[in-house]
């Protein structure tokens, strides 16, 4: 966290964007080459039927997995937010086109990227027989020593990399996209622009981060498992305000989507407030 906010001062937003690129590029060939290996290392085969989960922890599991799969809904006022201070700095403003592009790039990759976790989880920790630890830094050590015992030696520095480049690319964005969404926020409701908004925010976000680690640092299962569970249950609103705002007349009607695509996010919004009431009966 401390070398992400030290980024941040330093470099800004320009050094955030170019230093991204970087890091998924990274991320991208190390989980690639991770996944490629144990498709051809593993002798074992998994049932892939598809099964309902019907008990509470099942449930729960599902909701936690979908709540950041392939992203938090949220990431969409964050792109936002980066589209606006990259035409800041920008020589050549952002076209719609370009923009649009842009997005699902990311979105499509993350969806494959996270493709590419489930089938290493699949490959390799699935009837394992290893207890997995819920304190993060043991946990990381399990799955480091897994692979390498299952997948060979030389494994090791490639699901190192990929597992740090996971994590930090996730800090680093993170540490930069909250406080901006809050900093927006916080204008929003007071109706003023404040000075140092940003900053407040990243130092409210560093020790408010710290402290939950110090407590949750033995149960780092436990704080995942609110965190994506409460981002599951948040993104029917998260969709409804997305859906209000492309949709109404802070967008120009040639910048609005077509029907077919209107369809498909009424469907979406069903669905996700569907399956979030879902999982409050059943608890």
């Amino acid at each position: 966290m401390f070398i992400s906010v030290i980024f941040l001062v330093v470099g800004k937003y320009k050094l955030l964007d170019n230093l991204m690129k970087y890091i998924i590029i990274i991320l991208t060939i190390s989980t690639i080459i991770a996944v490629c290996v144990a498709l051809f290392s593993t002798k074992d085969t998994f049932d892939v039927t598809q099964i309902i989960p019907s008990g509470t922890v099942e449930l729960t599991f599902l909701i936690a997995f979908l709540g950041w799969m392939p992203a938090p809904l949220d990431v969409s006022i964050w792109h936002s937010i980066w589209s606006v201070e990259k035409d800041k700095t920008a020589v050549i403003k952002t076209k719609r086109k370009d923009a649009i592009f842009d997005f699902n790039v990311g979105y499509i990759g993350t969806l494959c990227l996270g493709i590419c976790f489930l089938l290493l989880g699949a490959l390799v920790m699935y009837k394992s027989g290893e207890s997995f630890s819920n304190k993060g830094g043991v946990f990381a050590s399990q799955l480091i020593k897994l692979y390498t015992k299952n997948l060979g030696n030389f494994s090791h520095i490639i699901i190192a990399i990929a597992a740090f480049t996971t994590m930090f690319s996730t800090t680093i964005t993170t540490m930069d996209a909250s406080p901006r969404a809050m900093n927006r926020s916080t204008k929003l409701l007071v109706n003023k622009e404040l000075k140092f908004g940003y900053w407040f925010w990243i130092i409210f976000l560093f020790i408010g981060t710290f402290l939950i680690l110090n407590y949750f640092m033995d149960d780092m299962g436990l704080l995942i498992k609110i965190a994506t569970i409460l981002s599951f249950l948040t993104a029917p609103f998260y969709a409804i305000l997305n859906f209000k705002l492309i949709t109404g007349k802070h967008t120009p009607k040639e910048h609005q989507p077509g029907i077919y695509l209107r369809i498909l996010s009424i469907v979406g919004i069903v669905f996700l407030i569907g399956f979030s009431i879902w999982y409050l009966l059943s608890l």
